[in-house]
């Protein structure tokens, strides 16, 4: 297991806007979680959830800070559902930079989606002849 107690970073962008240091567009607050639109929407309504406390990534945060961080990441869908209102979403997270993770607080994207918004997904790639069950066994092995 990794530790990154050390990696803390008093300069967090995240950290200064739970410390109102920095202004945002709260959607919803509780003592563990904010969230907030991101500023960089990828559809209007675009909400970023994070837990109150730094931590860098999902591997970083404790399993009961991380359940509070999904109950208001379905909260938050919900909300924006109804709200703006958006018939699809997605729910991501990138950990680490090879991830796309650039804030290095852990957050949570809930997206609004709608026909023809340019947004695209990933595309995959299919497992050569007997990879799969190889992988699944390193996975489960590793749990």
């Amino acid at each position: 297991m990794l530790d990154y107690s050390h990696m803390k970073d008093t300069n967090c962008l995240f950290c200064k806007i739970v410390a109102g240091e920095i202004p945002c567009e709260k959607i919803y607050e509780d003592a563990d979680t904010l969230a907030f639109l991101d500023i960089m929407p990828v559809n209007p309504g675009h909400t970023l959830i994070i837990p109150k406390e730094h931590y860098m990534n999902v591997f970083e945060a404790p399993a009961d800070v991380w359940a509070k961080v999904m109950d208001t990441v379905k909260k938050v869908a919900h909300g924006i559902q109804a709200g703006i209102p958006s018939p699809d979403l997605n729910i991501a997270m990138n950990n680490g930079k090879l991830a796309g993770q650039v804030v290095f607080h852990a957050h949570v994207h809930v997206m609004p989606r709608h026909e023809g918004d340019g947004y695209e997904l990933w595309h995959g790639k299919k497992y050569a002849e007997g990879e799969a069950p190889h992988i699944a066994d390193k996975i489960k092995n590793a749990l």
